[in-house]
């Protein structure tokens, strides 16, 4: 029973990461090895699961049904054990957490000691991914950040919600002055990051009032001084003078209150995003995963972390 759970977990990660060799890497196994546990199960069901090909492989449509059902009994099997070590024994493991760069540095990072010393059983494995919506099936807790009435089917708990504005630096404000109306903007220097398939340089803006669900009030075509998709460069770029760029008022909160960002024109929004802490799909949530939601929870409220 237990080859067979790990013929179908080699299986569920061979269908996941897209091939033989990454699959090896993510299990720490040799690729022949893979390659057996898959040749083996193939021979045992009787039927082709995977389709092969030079640069990639994808599952058959019989592979797809067996993947389904794989992961229902591996994610059974997990939330069992879970469940029984929850009760039999003290909080330990690894925690495997995926977040944004941003809410790495924002959360994990600024936490990470301190929840060590009090849960020295847990071990904290780290994934920081610039993709928006990663596959949370593969760990055991996802930090995100969303825009406002973002429509998905992941299961998770809000853990703030802000307004993201325009910020400049004092020494970009001396230079260059503040655009007093949204059509100014077009005159300025800007800071742009652009996520994937985003082509325009432009800023929407809304009313701070303004609910997210209505077109926005102005789409201002600006001119890109820097284009990337790195949030603490941008922040960087900005507090040494290279132009207008937009962050959530959580995370310029202390650049504002030190005095070496301001805010441009008050009273426009270019959105409101939420960050989230998210679960994967499996119903259990391991203790040590809880463990770490409510700690970042209380050092939220206890506004020890507010970056975020």
């Amino acid at each position: 029973m237990l080859d067979r759970l790990q013929t179908m977990q080699v299986f569920l990660s061979v269908a996941q990461e897209g091939g033989f060799t990454a699959a090896a890497r993510r299990l720490s196994m040799t690729t022949p090895h893979v390659t057996r546990h898959i040749a083996t199960l193939e021979n045992q069901l009787g039927t082709r699961l995977l389709q092969r090909t030079t640069r990639r492989v994808s599952l058959t449509a019989a592979g797809e049904r067996y993947a389904v059902r794989v992961r229902e009994i591996l994610e059974a099997v997990d939330t069992a054990t879970a469940e029984v070590q929850s009760k039999t024994s003290a909080l330990s493991g690894v925690l495997r957490i995926v977040a944004a760069p941003s809410l790495t540095d924002a959360l994990v990072s600024p936490l990470a000691a301190a929840f060590r010393e009090q849960y020295p059983g847990i071990s904290l494995d780290v994934y920081v991914e610039a993709h928006p919506l990663p596959d949370l099936n593969r760990y055991d807790l996802g930090f995100l950040q969303v825009p406002e009435g973002y429509d998905s089917s992941i299961v998770a708990r809000t853990l703030s919600t802000s307004e993201a504005i325009l910020c400049a630096s004092p020494t970009y404000i001396a230079r260059h002055g503040l655009p007093q109306t949204p059509e100014e903007l077009a005159q300025h220097m800007c800071v742009l990051r652009r996520p994937a398939g985003l082509h325009r340089d432009s800023f929407s803006l809304w009313r701070s009032a303004q609910n997210m669900n209505e077109p926005p009030s102005h789409e201002i075509e600006v001119q890109a001084a820097v284009t990337i998709n790195q949030t603490a460069s941008i922040l960087q770029m900005v507090l040494d003078g290279a132009g207008i760029a937009t962050f959530t008022m959580d995370s310029a909160r202390p650049f504002l209150n030190q005095g070496v960002l301001e805010q441009v024109l008050p009273g426009w929004i270019t959105g409101r995003y939420c960050v989230l802490a998210a679960l994967p799909s499996r119903k259990h949530l391991p203790e040590r995963a809880k463990a770490f939601l409510d700690f970042v929870f209380a050092a939220h409220k206890a506004q020890l972390i507010d970056r975020c």
